[in-house]
């Protein structure tokens, strides 16, 4: 049966709701992630995060331990009495007195230093090394909550666009010009899409909540709208790389501060075979009188020589934590230079793949549905022709999203990687990450 003009008006009426549908939807603040928005949130994170300031608490411990060692031991008071004949105790002396002091020789007290100074380094790099990933963690949530919203926009959009087929399906069927199974169809695709849309609502809802567990926030604080920032350019893998991570990657100046801890033991176990001295005076007087009868100036000194055997062993097991430390360093610096690598080649297929789905996918999809719904108004085409072709626009529209979010993430592993410390940096390395002010084609309209 041919349609009438009157059915083709009604269903195009209907159909042109879905343009209108969203904008009875009270429009929410976006904010497009930009280095310097999550540069604001890090510096959040660095007061906020409990691990954080436990990480804080323990470097000042290890100021305060190198602060505590000692130049000068405690001197060592000795007071004694002789028991003796008067005489003797008349003539010697029978109430003795006296202070030791051990004395700070062969480097000792400056080895203690060094090897204090050396843990006060590895707990700040182990700090600045857990606040480098947590503010990856960030970013890398950053981008899936934008990400999420995103799928709920397309969700919602999809949604407006099922209810004016429906609408249209409806008036067709009234007037015979579409069948039931049609009209089910239209209204099952309804039905999924709403119920989808929930899941959808609920997984930004989460997102929310690991940004806020993050930042140490209320659970249920609200989040401004994210919006993805546009497609980034291309990263490719170069010795540049390479040579940031050896010098400013977190674990690899931890591993370093590891190396330099090793070491300070080394020589403070190779001083401990040298004796300690000490150094002292004594006197006695006549408690009959009172009267001072003798004074002495005496050195003391311990002999390690029997226990030769066992200082040695210390010293080689400190070189061996020693060696074991550098060979650590060494690993996980060819480690890196292969996660750089692996990281430059996600990046660029993650960009082909957002260009891939912009450029060309989309637009032919658009094109496609377009070409399926005429069909479908003058009765040409069934309805799934056209259902399936709104599919194949939708998943072109997240496949899109979900490839400039990975490329995102890839880029936050990337700085933490490289040691580059936020997305900022990544100007060294000549990569551009898009401002607020810049346009983004990452809002396109996922409506035909």
């Amino acid at each position: 049966m041919k349609p009438t003009f009157a059915t083709v008006l009604t269903t195009l009426t209907a159909l042109g709701a879905m343009e209108r549908a969203p904008a009875e939807t009270p429009p929410q603040v976006a904010v497009l992630i930009t280095p310097a928005f999550i540069t604001a949130l890090a510096e959040e994170l660095r007061t906020n995060h409990p691990a954080l300031q436990a990480a804080f608490a323990r470097t000042n411990a290890a100021a305060a331990n190198l602060d505590a060692v000692r130049t000068w031991q405690d001197p060592t008071a000795r007071v004694g009495a002789m028991a003796a004949g008067q005489m003797m105790r008349a003539d010697e002396g029978d109430l003795l007195y006296g202070v030791e002091q051990k004395l700070p020789l062969f480097g000792k007290p400056a080895r203690e230093r060094a090897l204090a100074h050396a843990a006060l380094q590895l707990q700040e790099a182990g700090a600045d090394l857990l606040f480098q990933t947590l503010r990856r963690d960030l970013a890398r949530a950053l981008f899936q909550a934008a990400l999420a919203r995103r799928i709920v926009e397309i969700g919602e959009q999809d949604r407006a666009w099922l209810e004016a087929i429906v609408a249209a399906t409806e008036v067709r069927y009234q007037t015979g010009e579409a069948t039931l199974a049609e009209l089910h169809e239209a209204r099952n695709e309804l039905s999924r899409r709403t119920n989808q849309l929930r899941t959808d609502v609920a997984r930004v809802t989460n997102a929310e909540f690991a940004l806020n567990r993050l930042l140490n926030r209320a659970p249920d604080a609200s989040w401004p709208a994210l919006r993805l920032p546009p497609v980034a350019p291309p990263v490719p893998y170069t010795e540049q790389l390479v040579e940031f991570s050896r010098k400013f990657e977190p674990k690899t100046r931890l591993l370093q501060r590891q190396v330099e801890q090793a070491r300070a033991a080394v020589e403070r176990t190779r001083r401990s075979r040298w004796p300690d001295v000490a150094a002292g005076v004594e006197a006695r007087n006549y408690t009959g009188n009172g009267n001072f009868r003798q004074g002495m100036f005496v050195l003391s000194l311990n002999l390690p020589w029997g226990n030769r055997d066992k200082y040695r062993a210390d010293l080689r097991r400190e070189q061996a934590h020693h060696r074991a430390a550098e060979l650590e360093l060494t690993d996980w610096q060819a480690e890196t230079r292969l996660e750089i690598h692996h990281l430059t080649v996600e990046i660029d297929a993650a960009r082909r793949e957002a260009l891939l789905y912009r450029d060309q996918i989309i637009p032919r999809s658009e094109q496609a549905l377009a070409s399926a719904r005429a069909a479908w108004e003058t009765g040409q085409r069934p309805l799934r022709e056209v259902l399936e072709a709104r599919r194949m626009l939708l998943e072109a529209h997240l496949n899109f999203a979900r490839a400039v979010a990975e490329q995102y993430t890839r880029l936050a592993d990337l700085v933490l990687c490289c040691g580059l410390g936020d997305f900022e940096a990544l100007q060294m390395i000549g990569v551009e990450i898009p401002t607020a002010s810049e346009p983004t084609n990452s809002k396109r309209s996922a409506n035909s």
